[in-house]
């Protein structure tokens, strides 16, 4: 992990350079200024030659201004290095996760994808700004220190060093506790964003079933986990330091008593005692300094960990070697012996056969849960078959790339989503490249066009999250409206009035077939009166295709349609629609 985040400074090394000689350059005035001292003590003020101290302090102040700059350039490039890789870092993670598969997002929590793009993405960037400059100038500060209180006096620097194995093995120790808090941490962080993403998205289902107290107390757990994974980080944090700070303040003793014998003694001069202590506490800010390193590695280390296992995650559905284009679609559709599993051992199709002829209408209708809408998934490739093949114009789906055959089908799908963003940019997602009068002929098409020109900021008019501002049939019409603004040869209509009455139902029928002409069309709809115009009706029971035909030839010869077609009408007649029997 740690050799996968330190490759990715390797196309910034002109950067990287310019800190790493900043760091050297400043390390090395570091080292510079308790000499200047030692010479101001032993030579200018015990000496007695005070001239020297004017030089002396305006050498102190040239070497902390060089120091100031160098100091800066090293942070500044290093943060910029950090802030240009995390950069790229979200743009290949938001990238990645758009070319997943629908699979992918079914088996992975919204919260947990949200947690590891933004506060994971964000430790690493800490890590590379602040971790990885730090550990280099700890190392190079401590060898410089080390290198010159042993040329100054070895007894002495020997007598300073005997606490460093120790403080090594703590921090070591340190590091090994401390990594699997952190971990527990990020995943436990993780979860209550999952938690609260779930809560805020469902808002309106915890109200309407007066859930408010059971959600609280289920965040209430997964926060107060929280708090004690971090209690229980800060506990080994807390234990580790003060004895680290412990073990320092005992070379620093050392150094005070054996240091000044030897000067009482003449083996040591005054101003190589002060600066032997400036020296000491250069060479325990480094020690100290990686054991926050420690710690911020560590972090990092288990953020990188569920960051790359989201990166190196590959989609179940790709463009085989050598996919072309789709063009010129004329739009025949056929299923041949198409079977499908969500999981293994479950199959949600099973040997479906069909063929729709181009600019034919299909309708699909079953009970719940016959796979109808899994059918239609295959379509675009959102799935992919089991067992069997698709086939467009008597090619294999496969052999397109999956931007193109998707650019010719066109899909209202059973929710309906609709972005933060204005009605006009909603409906405008159907093709990029309409223009504001193709727009309003989709929405007029798709029955919206008067409700959007009634409004306050008409097309402009912002909706609010998913649209919840709209109704459910209002939300349809504009997702309606998108889809015909693609202007597909293949049309797949996934109950699509499902949240309309019917008055609206039959505008939009009646606007459709105009619009359905000269398309392949596919309809999953709850009424018969949506779908009993249809070239074709296919009857889904338990994932196969049990009956085929048109209206009236499944009336007399499909026993489960006849049943299908009373209960609709039988609940027609009682004013509920219905629609419960046979909803996807």
């Amino acid at each position: 992990m740690f050799k996968r985040l330190i490759s990715r400074l390797v196309p910034h090394w002109p950067w990287v350079l310019a800190s790493t000689l900043s760091v050297v350059l400043v390390m090395a005035l570091s080292l510079a200024v308790p000499q200047l001292f030692r010479i101001g003590i032993d030579t200018a003020i015990l000496g007695g030659r005070a001239f020297y101290l004017p030089w002396l302090a305006l050498a102190v102040v040239v070497v902390t201004v060089i120091k100031g700059v160098f100091s800066f350039l090293q942070r500044y490039a290093m943060e910029r290095v950090a802030q240009r890789i995390i950069y790229e870092m979200r743009g290949s993670l938001f990238r990645h996760l758009q070319e997943m598969s629908f699979s992918f997002y079914e088996k992975t929590q919204t919260g947990q994808l949200m947690s590891r793009a933004t506060a994971d993405v964000e430790m690493l960037k800490r890590f590379y700004g602040f971790g990885l400059l730090h550990l280099f100038q700890g190392i190079l500060t401590f060898a410089g220190v080390i290198a010159v209180i042993f040329n100054m006096h070895w007894q002495l620097a020997l007598l300073t060093v005997l606490t460093l194995p120790v403080i090594t093995l703590a921090i070591i120790r340190f590091g090994r506790l401390v990594g699997p808090a952190y971990q527990a941490i990020q995943e436990q962080l993780a979860e209550l964003t999952s938690v609260l993403q779930d809560n805020l998205s469902g808002i309106r289902v915890v109200k309407a079933f007066c859930r408010e107290d059971s959600e609280s107390a289920k965040f209430d757990r997964c926060n107060h986990s929280l708090l004690q994974k971090n209690l229980a980080a800060v506990r080994i944090w807390a234990y580790y330091f003060p004895f680290i700070s412990f073990l320092t303040g005992l070379s620093a003793a050392a150094i005070l008593w054996y240091g000044g014998r030897e000067v009482i003694r003449g083996n040591l001069l005054l101003g190589e005692l002060v600066a032997f202590n400036s020296y000491l506490f250069m060479l325990v800010m480094p020690m100290r300094m990686l054991g926050w390193v420690v710690n911020l590695s560590q972090r990092a280390m288990a953020s990188a960990a569920r960051v790359f296992e989201l990166m190196d995650a590959r989609p179940e559905v790709n463009d085989l070697p050598g996919a072309v284009t789709l063009s010129n679609v004329r739009g025949e559709v056929v299923f041949e012996n198409v079977s499908f599993s969500y999981r293994e051992g479950v199959e949600a199709l099973r040997g479906v056969s069909f063929a729709a002829a181009a600019g034919q209408k299909t309708a699909i209708v079953g009970t719940t849960g016959s796979g109808k809408t899994t059918l239609v998934n295959l379509l675009p490739r959102f799935y992919d078959p089991t067992e069997g093949r698709i086939l467009i114009d008597g090619r294999d789906i496969r052999e397109f790339t999956r931007q193109s055959l998707r650019e010719h089908i066109g899909l209202v799908p059973q929710e309906t989503f609709l972005f933060s963003t204005s009605i006009y940019e909603n409906i405008g997602y159907g093709n990029p490249h309409a223009g504001k009068e193709e727009i309003i002929a989709a929405a007029r098409a798709a029955q919206i066009h008067d409700f959007i020109e009634a409004l306050p900021q008409g097309y402009r008019t912002v909706v609010g999250e998913r649209g919840i501002d709209l109704s459910g049939g209002q939300k349809q019409r504009i997702a309606i409206a998108r889809a015909l603004l693609k202007n597909p040869k293949i049309l797949i209509l996934d109950d699509f009035t499902s949240n309309v009455d019917l008055g609206t139902e039959y505008l939009i029928r009646e606007a459709l077939e105009t619009l359905m002409r000269g398309r392949t069309v596919f309809i999953i709809a709850q009424r018969i009166a949506t779908v009993q115009a249809a070239d074709q009706i296919l009857v889904l029971a338990d994932g196969e295709v049990v009956a085929r035909g048109t209206h009236g030839e499944l009336i007399k010869n499909s026993p489960l349609y006849a049943q299908i077609c009373e209960l609709q009408f039988r609940g027609s007649s009682r004013g509920d629609g219905g629609g419960v029997v046979w909803t996807t």
